[in-house]
């Protein structure tokens, strides 16, 4: 069956990169939302212990629930629980959601700084500071969420500024909790960076894509996706492969079927137009739990970079990636 790997050189050399500009350990919170990037909760779940990693981030408290035995502190993005975790802090993303929280629950406050995507308002920071005392939540922490710190233009400064008017309040109201607004892109932008925590999900994983004009990165990919041959056959010329047709050969040729479709995340934009790492052809259409290529090999790498094949599918490595289906084995190598 086809499977993934995890390259755990890789993944902590990452690590390592990100170690440099948090100069702690504590203050790395790998994001292990949708199935880690599509590398495996549980299998990068036990290797970041094993690195020392004490902090995560998740979307869902059903995600918390699967981690809470590897870390100390699990910050929820999009839940409000029934039945708060130990472990967790959940986040408000809305005013309007703070009398929804069970009383006693540990919060994380979200401010919009210019995103305008989730996040209560900087008009309403202490509105809802007020609302959170009067609901007997237990504040442990203010963040924010940069959307444009892999981008050469303003919005990061810009975000940055308003940032730093929150923490001005929160400092003038005595109130000392946890604060961080640092995803990868922002991390590796900070020249001095300061902050409580730093919340690392796609440079941990090896695909950050930065300009260079903003900074030069030495990131490894940590996973590769593997197919085994299904069958072969010897297509003659002029014949076609797979649904619809779309492919006719030139030249006779050997061709294999792998079991890595569409069903298992293969994107199908990419039919008839992919070259596997080791210049491997793909022909006709990738349909949704085969897919063939040029090969009469039994095993076949597919890809070992998302970066690369979300170049040719015309999108981000982050789907390509959280489109890995969970079913699909994940070995660590």
């Amino acid at each position: 069956m086809a499977y993934i790997t995890i390259n755990k050189k890789n993944f902590f050399h990452n690590l390592d990169e990100i170690l440099k500009k948090t100069l702690s350990k504590d203050k790395i919170a790998l994001v292990l939302k949708d199935n880690a990037y599509g590398h495996g909760i549980h299998t990068i779940s036990k290797l970041a212990k094993e690195y020392g990693i004490t902090r995560c981030i998740v979307q869902s408290n059903d995600e918390a629930s699967e981690v809470q035995e590897y870390f100390e502190y699990i910050l929820v993005l999009a839940d409000i629980p029934l039945t708060p975790i130990k472990h967790a802090r959940y986040t408000i993303n809305d005013k309007n959601s703070i009398s929804s929280f069970s009383k006693g629950t540990k919060v994380e406050l979200k401010v919009n700084t210019g995103m305008n995507r989730n996040g209560i308002e900087m008009d309403e920071l202490e509105e809802s500071l007020e609302l959170i005392d009067k609901y007997g939540l237990v504040l442990d922490g203010v963040f924010t969420h940069h959307g444009c710190a892999d981008e050469l233009n303003n919005f990061f400064d810009m975000q940055k500024d308003n940032f730093s008017k929150v923490k001005k309040v929160l400092k003038e109201k005595g109130i000392g909790v946890r604060v961080h607004s640092c995803n990868s892109a922002a991390l590796f932008r900070e020249k001095n960076f300061d902050e409580d925590m730093a919340r690392v999900g796609i440079a941990a994983y090896g695909c950050l894509e930065m300009p260079e004009e903003l900074i030069k990165l030495s990131l490894k990919p940590v996973l590769s996706v593997y197919a085994t041959k299904i069958s072969s056959r010897v297509v003659k010329p002029d014949c076609c492969v797979g649904y619809g047709a779309t492919f006719y050969s030139e030249d006779k040729a050997v061709v294999s079927n792998y079991d890595f479709g569409y069903g298992a995340g293969f994107l199908r934009v990419l039919s008839n137009n992919y070259l596997t790492p080791n210049g491997v052809s793909l022909v006709g259409r990738i349909s949704m739990d085969n897919s063939s290529f040029l090969s009469s090999d039994d095993k076949l790498l597919v890809f070992e970079n998302a970066i690369e094949v979300a170049k040719g599918a015309g999108t981000i490595s982050y789907e390509v990636l959280t489109s890995l289906k969970p079913h699909l084995k994940r070995v660590v190598v």
